[in-house]
């Protein structure tokens, strides 16, 4: 598969548009918000295509990335969307609506298996194994083509894991369940952001 990788420098370029559909990730230098910082955010219109936006850690100031991330009328489809999301209202000082969660969406449909990483939904969605050995490498410095690429596949399956969840969704009955659920995300990204990191349902 010939993938369309293009890295930006600080944020978008004008002249990018999107269509009413989007998959976006994020990487990090680690996963503590009171620690760690957003290096970059991976977008793909679903058509082999990666914009890979390398952030300036000085300066977040990014007016394009963040009016198309304000966009309501824009569906923005993450895997594991409460990091993310966390990450974004810190550094990029964004709150995002109209937002759905592969790995939420992953739970509720696939009980079938306890499996609702990444590399499992690609495996049996695109019937492509993608390696995650770079998960762990250093986002914050200038990035090598395997970096580049592995950023890329974190985004370009999304659309089509996110309909087939969709399908099984549909198909059990339990589309409003996800409806209900995604509808906390903001909330949960709250709690996070406050510090309220525990199941607050738990006795």
């Amino acid at each position: 598969m010939n993938l369309d990788i293009k890295l930006h420098n600080k944020d978008l370029p004008d002249e990018i548009k999107f269509s009413d559909k989007i998959a976006i990730d994020c990487e990090f230098t680690g996963l503590n918000i009171e620690r760690d910082r957003l290096c970059l955010l991976q977008i793909s219109s679903g058509k082999n295509d990666a914009h890979i936006i390398q952030l300036d850690k000085d300066n977040y100031d990014a007016p394009n990335l963040k009016k198309l991330l304000k966009d309501n009328n824009i569906n923005k489809l993450f895997h594991f969307a409460r990091a993310d999301l966390l990450f974004i209202k810190k550094f990029l000082q964004v709150d995002i609506d109209n937002v759905n969660c592969t790995k939420i969406m992953s739970k509720i449909a696939r009980s079938y298996s306890d499996k609702h990483g990444l590399k499992d939904l690609v495996k049996e969605f695109v019937g492509i194994d993608i390696s995650k050995q770079l998960q762990t490498s250093d986002f914050g410095g200038k990035l090598s083509e395997k970096q580049l690429k592995y950023c890329a596949q974190d985004v370009i399956y999304l659309h089509k894991i996110y309909d087939s969840l969709l399908n099984i969704l549909e198909r059990e009955n339990r589309l409003s369940l996800y409806n209900k659920t995604i509808n906390f995300i903001s909330t949960r990204v709250d709690l996070d952001f406050a510090s309220f990191k525990e199941d607050i349902w738990s006795h």
